[in-house]
């Protein structure tokens, strides 16, 4: 239980855990109402997650508020799994599909790739990103159908360690049947301000999940991997990335963050934590 005493003094920051379905500031303003915080105590997440990821967000109260920037360069951890088959113009499920020719992967590949893949990348910011081009967000440009007119910025990153987790197949049934319920954990979007792109695109999503319906194949698989990476690296665009490098294409099917700090890597695969949230 958080107080908030008659004197300004409140704890600077709590970590809360982010539904998929939830924008971070839908999770702000729930953490506001269930801890009964006063409208005048200012309230911030420091590090986004896009709304179909879940995991902790750290929120900043008060004062800490104006000091916002100290904490977006957190290491962070992540659990990321892959659908490999189809990608999409978001690079997770709340996107528009495309198909690429089935290849079914080996466990000795996939740990070569994530292998091969560890330490310093330069990964491009997602279409669907709220990264800012010539003073208007990714997002924006790709809705208003003008991606031409500017080069897509990359993101230096560092993956401290990329660790395989499992394979498995999964069958289409249970693929649409988990898709469709997460598309429809967003509470609808009906701001007019908001009207490019409305609602997610949810219907037009919906139509291409239904198309991948009519696939010929059966079954699909699923890779799992835990990903400790620098603050700011794109999960989507690591998994395409590494589908790519597995030689067929690949989407987001789901993004956990379980971890934010400071991580300190001694060599290849060990490190420790020096601080968390």
């Amino acid at each position: 239980m958080i107080f908030f005493p008659k004197k300004k003094q409140y704890r600077p920051y709590v970590t809360i855990e982010k539904l998929v379905g939830e924008t971070p500031l839908i999770s702000l303003e729930k953490l506001r109402k269930n801890l009964s915080i006063p409208s005048n105590v200012p309230l911030a997440y420091a590090g986004r997650l896009d709304p179909m990821a879940s995991g902790k967000l750290l929120i900043l109260m008060g004062d800490e508020c104006k000091v916002q920037e100290k904490y977006h360069s957190f290491d962070k951890e992540y659990q990321v799994e892959i659908l490999l088959g189809t990608s999409s113009d978001t690079g997770d499920v709340l996107g528009l599909l495309s198909s690429c020719e089935q290849k079914f992967v080996r466990e000795k590949d996939v740990c070569e790739i994530l292998d091969s893949t560890t330490g310093t990348i330069d990964l491009p910011y997602p279409h669907f990103s709220s990264k800012t081009v010539r003073g208007k967000p990714l997002h924006t440009w790709t809705l208003e159908g003008r991606l031409s007119e500017i080069e897509i910025p990359i993101k230096t990153s560092m993956l401290h360690k990329l660790t395989l987790d499992g394979i498995r197949k999964i069958s289409k049934e249970e693929i649409l049947e988990t898709v469709r319920k997460k598309i429809e954990t967003i509470p609808a979007v009906t701001d007019e301000r908001k009207a490019l792109g409305a609602d997610f695109r949810r219907d037009a999503v919906r139509k291409s999940w239904d198309t991948f319906a009519s696939r010929n194949e059966l079954s699909f698989q699923i890779l799992s991997f835990t990903c400790i990476a620098s603050s700011g690296t794109y999960m989507r665009s690591l998994a395409g990335l590494i589908a790519k490098e597995l030689g067929t294409c690949g989407l987001a099917y789901s993004i956990h963050r379980t971890k934010i700090g400071s991580y300190i890597p001694i060599f290849k695969d060990i490190g420790f934590w020096l601080r968390t949230f």
